[in-house]
């Protein structure tokens, strides 16, 4: 699963609105109040309560904030009969705007309701978080991150400090090959046609309804030369093989959208954008794919970190759908995929503006080397939140966004329309790349 949590509709916080999470442990549910936009910070939860309470599944709180009895004031009154914990500031108003995200309930309450819970410091806002963090490039950042989970002293390269695993011979050829913008087919087919699985991949991908070729698909050679050709290639091979290092985590966010699904709809969908752009801005094809294939790598690279870590960067997303999933990562491991996903691949030698787009993929605002690209993947992850295809809260995109890119809402909308036909054969695609 990817990290994020689909958050149905557009739920933006709005400054004087009270979220309420539901919580549960094996003793029963208890109900948390706070700042809409602030985050549940959870290890505040376990320290005041002395239990290890969990955010309940998405799909749960939807049903549970669902219920008809909720339609009235009644119904609502008794909703806090259950142990209720409240942000300090939250106490202050005579009335409080209340809202829950997974099911869009929304409703006003007087303070006496709330008499009985309990003030606790359960809160943080962005600006709380960024102020803990430390300081220094991204290697530095990483370096920390890694000893403050392990008490480890980095003096070795950080690349065996990390404990990861190195290119295996035929991705170091692949990768050198993507580098070299003299390569060729006759250099690529050789390499796909030595690996057993790889060679089966882009067969099958070839023979698959999305690329619907004529006649039979006879040879690896047909396969790359006829159909899928030299970018898609080497891209899916990059992506399925870096995939193939490092596992998908099995304890991710419940109700997420899954890796490979999120890889595929991003590569695909950016790709779709960039073909709409002028042509004296528009980025090359391959490196868009390839970045969007790999925009979420570093969320592998977090998993194989920090295993037991991990569990618990799961629990804080699902506990707040609606805030960013880099200042989270920075609130629970002072570290965000973008940062250790971008260091990583750029140490592999990857394209220089596939390592740079994947680390500033966040920042709209990214102006250095290869922003088109950011700016682009930007663009598509947003526009996928929207349709549930996506990690992360749904966020406006900035209007100097599409001048930036040459492009148009209605461009993006088409888009999205050309994706929702492929819908079927893009499942396919999905399934094939993780297999």
């Amino acid at each position: 699963m990817s990290v994020g949590v689909r958050t149905p509709g557009n739920h933006t916080p709005q400054p004087d609105q009270v979220r309420m999470v539901l919580l549960h442990d094996q003793n029963g549910k208890m109900l948390a109040l706070l700042p809409a936009s602030s985050l549940l910070n959870l290890i505040s939860v376990w320290k005041h309560t002395g239990r290890h309470l969990q955010p309940v599944r998405s799909e749960d709180a939807e049903r549970f904030f669902s219920q008809e009895s909720l339609s009235a004031e009644t119904g609502r009154k008794k909703l806090f009969s259950l142990p209720l914990l409240i942000e300090p500031d939250c106490t202050r108003p005579e009335r409080l705007q209340l809202s829950e995200p997974h099911s869009g309930l929304n409703f006003s309450a007087p303070a006496d309701w709330f008499s009985q819970a309990a003030p606790c410091k359960l809160a943080l806002s962005s600006a709380d978080i960024q102020a803990g963090q430390p300081g220094g490039d991204d290697e530095t950042v990483i370096s920390m991150a890694v000893e403050k989970f392990t008490a480890l002293r980095v003096r070795q390269r950080l690349e065996d400090t990390l404990d990861l695993p190195a290119l295996s011979p035929t991705l170091q050829k692949i990768v050198a090959l993507r580098s070299d913008p003299d390569a060729s087919v006759d250099e690529l087919t050789p390499i796909v046609r030595i690996d057993p699985s790889l060679s089966a991949q882009v067969m099958s991908l070839a023979a698959s309804p999305y690329y619907a070729a004529p006649g039979k698909i006879a040879s690896v050679e047909d396969a790359v030369i006829r159909v899928l050709g030299f970018d898609l290639v080497i891209n899916m091979a990059l992506a399925t093989a870096m995939g193939r290092i490092l596992e998908v985590p099995k304890d991710g966010p419940r109700g997420a959208t899954p890796y490979w699904q999120q890889s595929v709809c991003n590569a695909t969908l950016a790709e779709l954008l960039a073909a709409q752009m002028p042509e004296e801005v528009r980025p090359k094809k391959g490196l868009v794919y390839l970045t969007g294939l790999l925009h979420n790598f570093g969320y592998l690279v977090l998993a194989h970190l920090f295993p037991p870590h991990f569990s618990l960067l799961s629990r804080y997303i699902e506990a707040n759908p609606h805030f960013k999933l880099d200042v989270i990562e920075q609130q629970v491991l002072n570290v965000t995929r973008e940062q250790i996903g971008g260091w990583l691949l750029s140490s592999w030698s990857l394209p220089e503006e596939v390592c740079l787009a994947i680390r500033h993929q966040n920042d709209p605002d990214y102006s250095g080397p290869a922003n088109i690209y950011a700016k682009l993947q930007f663009m598509s992850n947003r526009l996928l939140r929207e349709k549930g295809l996506s990690a992360g809260p749904i966020e406006p995109i900035p209007g100097e966004l599409y001048q930036q890119l040459g492009l148009k809402p209605v461009h993006a909308r088409t888009a999205m329309q050309q994706m929702d036909e492929r819908s079927e054969d893009l499942e396919e695609l999905t399934l094939l790349l993780q297999n």
